[in-house]
């Protein structure tokens, strides 16, 4: 597993402009947030004052001593010359999707194919501003991978929650430690 050292996680979380990457970050860093927002000149995209221009930061310390750094990605097409930036060194991916987007399944495959299908990275997908009660979005998010024969886990998640945030956190870990220990194994 590329890392940062051996007691320490990067993990990012991608996705369009307005999925709540900042606010998912916010809302978990045991430390004030560190943000490049700019003003948003692309108000067709998404309706929203500010925008990530390269990243977001935060991090999280664990009971075992060990660090998670958490790095949030631009969610605009011209600044996506930093993706491939802040994937170096990542143990896994989170992408955030706006539940509520027209292109909700155009944006799951643009950035699950742009960040290597779970396949290069572990990743998980967390989708906000759900209807309450009402899965079937995310049931047909999970049947859009099915088709392309990707399997990940999709939560429903609001990424103003401490809790909800912490869970796509906790489930990529799982994943990143079950994908070490089957390198282990091999």
């Amino acid at each position: 597993m590329d890392t940062i050292a051996s007691n320490e996680f990067k993990i990012l979380f991608t996705g369009p402009m307005g999925a709540g990457k900042t606010t998912a970050i916010s809302a978990i860093s045991d430390q004030a947030a560190v943000s490049t927002d700019v003003i948003n000149t692309d108000l067709d995209q998404c309706e929203k004052e500010l925008t990530t221009a390269a990243l977001d930061y935060g991090q999280i310390a664990l009971p075992d001593g060990s660090c998670v750094r958490l790095y949030g990605t631009p969610g605009q097409e011209r600044f996506r010359f930093m993706w491939p930036i802040l994937m170096k060194n990542a143990a896994g991916v989170i992408v955030l999707l706006n539940g509520e987007h027209q292109e909700l399944e155009q944006h799951l495959e643009h950035f699950v194919q742009a960040f290597g299908e779970g396949r290069t990275l572990p990743m998980v997908v967390g989708v906000g501003r759900l209807p309450e009660d009402d899965h079937s979005r995310l049931e047909r998010l999970a049947m859009k991978l099915e088709q392309r024969g990707i399997a990940l886990p999709i939560f429903d998640a609001d990424v103003r929650k401490h809790d909800d945030v912490l869970l796509l956190v906790d489930a990529l870990l799982c994943l990143i430690e079950a994908n070490d220990t089957g390198r282990m194994e091999a």
